[in-house]
């Protein structure tokens, strides 16, 4: 009796121990990837439809075979707009999930919070919102716009016939490194084109701020002065408060053209877009361009947001950032099958000069030194149906400048990637 018992436990016991190896097995077929992006708080208006899109591609790519035949596992972990939570989860992903990328944060607060964490890991971030430049990690793959790639080109618009011969610019901004640093720059830029001080607005409100009433009346009272603009760097669910006030005050695009930098498609999910029909925003994708990559693009995302039952599905869009961090999780699978390995060292190597169809009609190649893809540019019209109507656009893709000629002292910096600490 005993001795059977013995023979039973033991058995059971060897079942267990080859369940355990098969779980290790299994586990180690798979390629760990980490998503960090905010789905609570107040950049879950813009995080979560990223977080979303990294799921989609990450399921499409596992349906083609994955990557050097091992699927890719999603780690999803959400900062909830904290941004020394941000750091705290970057490294939990990198030691504890021990993922061989991360693909995250929106805000340049986020980023920096996260940075030091992936220079002293050597992990790999994939960051997909335009930025003010003025970084060039070897832990980073900036596939959002810098500043000449997006806020140089959007305020040269608004100064020319086309754009409204605009002479005075308020600056409005969310109160961090992104938006301040993006009005130094466009600060220098005007200077350099003429543009007094006098003419130069500049304002900002804490994240989540919704009292606009006062801001709305003082951009009123500046255009008074001639031709205006304002250049928008809010972030978040602010700009919701903000474009509900302009059409209460009734200040029409016509009169005072708004263009931002941080509102496309998923933000005008929110807002009856009727009285801001008119205004602008500058991007390097809108779900309105026309070609077949795009059709498709659009097409499954639709498709994958019904199948998914994601909020608001019905009303499925997709936009800037989205496009960037598809763009990005391709580009790094396609790395990561050259090198035959996720290596951080040896992936980083086989990015450089990476090239990809993407949804903006355009193919996009991550630079072979800064880390920055070279993406077009175009700046679109808000419609009534909150899609947006591309009014001007370059001819092809622009090499992104991370630092700046407008910041002094940036001429003598390297154009290649440098630890930042």
């Amino acid at each position: 009796m005993k001795r059977r018992s013995l023979i039973k436990a033991f058995t059971l016991s060897a079942s267990i121990v080859a369940m355990g190896l098969t779980w290790t097995v299994q586990a180690a077929e798979t390629i760990k990837v980490g998503i960090l992006h905010s789905l609570s708080g107040t950049m879950a208006i813009s995080e979560t439809s990223l977080k979303d899109m990294a799921l989609m591609t990450i399921d499409q790519i596992n349906a083609k075979g994955g990557v050097n035949g091992k699927m890719l596992e999603a780690v999803v972990v959400d900062p909830a707009s904290n941004w020394p939570l941000f750091a705290e989860k970057g490294r939990q992903l990198l030691t504890q999930d021990q993922v061989a990328v991360v693909f995250g944060c929106w805000t340049s607060v986020s980023r920096k919070s996260v940075l030091p964490v992936f220079e002293e890991l050597n992990g790999l971030l994939f960051y997909p919102v335009q930025y003010e430049g003025e970084e060039m990690s070897p832990n980073v793959f900036y596939t959002g716009a810098a500043p000449n790639q997006q806020a140089i080109p959007a305020v040269e618009y608004l100064m020319s016939e086309e754009g409204g011969s605009a002479k005075r610019f308020f600056l409005l901004g969310t109160d961090y490194v992104y938006p301040r640093t993006t009005n130094k720059i466009l600060r220098a830029f005007l200077h350099s084109k003429g543009v007094a001080d006098k003419d130069i607005e500049e304002v900002y409100t804490p994240f989540g701020h919704s009292d606009y009433q006062t801001i709305v009346a003082n951009i009123k009272k500046f255009s008074a002065g001639g031709k205006t603009a304002v250049v928008s760097t809010v972030n978040g669910d602010s700009n919701v408060p903000f474009y509900k006030e302009l059409a209460n005050q009734g200040l029409k695009a016509t009169e005072v053209p708004v263009v931002a930098f941080s509102v496309g498609e998923e933000e005008l999910r929110g807002i009856d877009t009727q009285p801001l029909v008119g205004n602008l925003a500058a991007w390097n994708y809108f779900q309105s361009v026309e070609n077949p990559v795009n059709a498709k693009f659009v097409a499954d995302w639709k498709a994958y947001a019904k199948a998914k039952n994601l909020p608001g599905a019905d009303k499925a869009v997709t936009n800037d950032p989205m496009e960037a961090t598809y763009v990005g999780i391709h580009m790094w699978a396609q790395a990561v099958e050259k090198a035959k390995s996720t290596d951080v060292d040896k992936v980083r190597e086989a990015l450089a000069g990476q090239t990809f169809a993407a949804p903006s009609g355009y193919t996009l190649t991550m630079d072979k030194t800064n880390h920055h893809l070279h993406k077009p540019v175009m700046i679109g019209e808000i419609q009534s149906d909150g899609q947006f109507s591309v009014v001007w656009q370059t001819e092809g893709p622009i090499r992104a400048q991370p630092w700046s000629p407008y910041i002094p002292g940036n001429d003598k910096k390297p154009d290649h990637a440098v630890k930042s600490n």
